[in-house]
C-alpha cells in the first residue's frame, strides 16, 4: 500500500502529518511513503531527511494520484479555504486520515462521502488507554497548553516568579486555569516552573489531586457538575443555568488573578462563555486572558478570534491554530500519533477495517459513499441508523 503526505495549503499552516523518522516504522511494514517536496520544510525537517529514511518524494499532483492512504494534519473540513482543492484530487476508494472538524463542517464531510472516500477522524479518537498513542487532540493541547503560559508572560507587564531583590522583593503573579484538561494541566506545570502562584478550576473534582500534584491550587466552586464527560472522555455541556452559576462564583477568583487562561472547548459546539465583561472589568489593569478556545467562539465574552484586544485595561488573547507555532516538536508529536494509528488499522501492508474495534469504528466518519459515524450523522441531523457496509 502506498502512503502519501502532501504540504499543508491552510493558512499559516507549518505542521507536517508525517515526520522523517517515523517513514521507517511505515516502511518495515510493508507500506511505501511518497512525500510532496517541501512537506516538511516549514516544520524543520528538509526535503533530504525524508529520502535519507527512505520516502519519495514527488509533487502533489502525484501524492494524491498514486497513494492509496493519504495522511494530512487538515484534512477538508478543517481546511475550509484550500481542502476544496484537495477534495477534488481524492478519488474512490481513497482513505484519508488527519484532523477534519466532521461536527462542525458537514458539507465538507457530506462531499467526501459522495467521492467514495474513506475518512478517519483523528478529533474522534476513543479516550481509552489503547488509544492513548493515538490521541492527537491531548498531544497538541500539551502545546497549547505550555505556549499559553509563555504568551501570557510576555504580554503581562509583570515578572512570574518571586524575587528578593536589592530594590525589594517582587510578589509572584497569580495565575488562575479555567479547566484542567491536558492543556490546562500543562498551562498549570509551566506556569509553576516559571514562578507563579496558580489556582485552577474544573468542573470535575476528581482532577483535584492532579492540579495539588504540580503544584496548583484546585479552586472549590460548590457547583452541581452531574456528568461533566462523555462515554469517550470528552467535555459534555452542561446547560446555561449551569454556567451562569458558575461565572457568578468564579468572579471573586478571576479578579484576583493576574492571569486568566481559559481551556474549555465541547467538541463540534460553541466554547461555553465562562469570563463575562464583568470579570475583565474587575481585574487589575496590565492584567492578561488568554483564551484557549478562540477557535470555538472563546470563554471569555470579549475574545475576538486571532485577535488581541484590551478592554478596561486587560489585554485578551484569541489565538488560533496554536500548535503550529511550534511546528516541529507538533510534527513530532502528531506524526506519532497518526503512525501509530495507521499501523493499527494495516495488517500485512494492507488497509484492514475491523468494525468491531472501537478504535477504528470510532473514527471512521465516512465509507462506501456514506457517513457511517453516529455522532456525526447525528450533529448533521440526520437518522443514526445507517450501518457502515460489511
Amino acid at each position: 500500500m502506498i502512503i502519501g503526505v502532501p504540504r499543508e495549503t491552510y493558512p499559516g499552516e507549518r505542521r507536517v502529518a508525517l515526520v522523517p523518522a517515523m517513514v521507517q516504522s511505515l516502511t518495515r511494514a510493508g507500506l511505501e511513503v511518497l512525500v510532496e517536496r517541501g512537506a516538511g520544510t516549514d516544520a524543520g525537517f528538509p526535503d533530504a531527511q525524508y529520502e535519507e529514511k527512505g520516502a519519495s518524494l514527488v509533487s502533489r499532483k502525484e501524492v494524491f494520484a498514486r497513494a492509496q492512504l493519504i495522511l494530512q494534519v487538515r484534512a477538508p473540513g478543517a481546511n475550509p479555504e484550500r481542502g476544496p482543492e484537495d477534495v477534488a484530487l481524492l478519488r474512490e476508494g481513497q482513505a484519508l486520515i488527519g484532523f477534519c472538524d466532521p461536527l462542525s463542517s458537514p458539507e465538507a464531510t457530506r462531499t467526501l462521502a459522495e467521492r467514495g472516500v474513506t475518512l478517519f477522524s483523528m478529533e474522534l479518537m476513543p479516550r481509552i488507554t489503547r488509544a492513548q498513542s493515538m490521541d492527537a487532540l491531548s498531544s497538541m493541547a500539551t502545546i497549547a497548553g505550555y505556549k499559553a503560559v509563555l504568551l501570557a508572560a510576555n504580554t503581562l507587564p509583570r515578572m512570574f516568579p518571586m524575587m528578593m531583590t536589592a530594590a525589594g522583593t517582587i510578589a509572584p503573579a497569580r495565575v488562575f486555569v479555567v479547566g484542567a484538561g491536558v492543556a490546562g494541566l500543562q498551562a498549570i506545570a509551566s506556569s509553576r516552573r516559571l514562578g507563579a502562584v496558580v489556582e485552577a478550576y474544573d468542573v470535575r473534582p476528581a482532577v483535584r489531586e492532579q492540579v495539588e500534584s504540580l503544584g496548583g491550587k484546585f479552586v472549590e466552586l460548590e457547583l452541581e457538575t452531574g456528568e461533566a464527560e462523555d462515554a469517550g472522555g470528552y467535555a459534555k455541556e452542561l446547560g446555561e443555568d449551569f454556567y451562569k452559576k458558575q461565572r457568578e462564583m468564579m468572579l471573586r477568583v478571576v479578579a484576583g488573578s493576574h492571569v486568566v487562561i481559559t481551556t474549555a472547548a465541547i467538541p463540534g459546539k460553541k466554547a461555553p462563555i465562562l469570563v463575562t465583561r464583568e470579570m475583565v472589568e474587575g481585574m487589575e489593569p496590565g492584567s492578561v486572558i488568554v483564551d484557549l478556545a478562540a477557535e470555538r467562539g472563546g470563554n471569555c465574552e470579549l475574545t475576538k478570534p486571532g485577535e488581541t484586544v484590551v478592554e478596561a485595561g486587560v489585554t485578551i488573547l484569541g489565538p488560533l491554530n496554536i500548535p503550529s507555532t511550534v511546528p516541529y516538536h507538533a510534527s513530532q508529536m502528531y506524526s506519532k500519533n497518526i503512525t501509530t494509528f495507521l499501523l493499527h488499522l494495516v495488517t500485512e501492508g494492507e488497509l484492514t477495517l475491523d468494525l468491531e474495534d472501537e478504535i477504528t469504528a470510532g473514527t471512521m466518519v465516512t465509507r462506501g459513499g456514506r457517513i457511517v459515524h453516529p455522532g456525526v450523522l447525528e450533529a448533521m441531523g440526520e437518522t443514526v441508523e445507517r450501518r457502515p457496509p460489511q
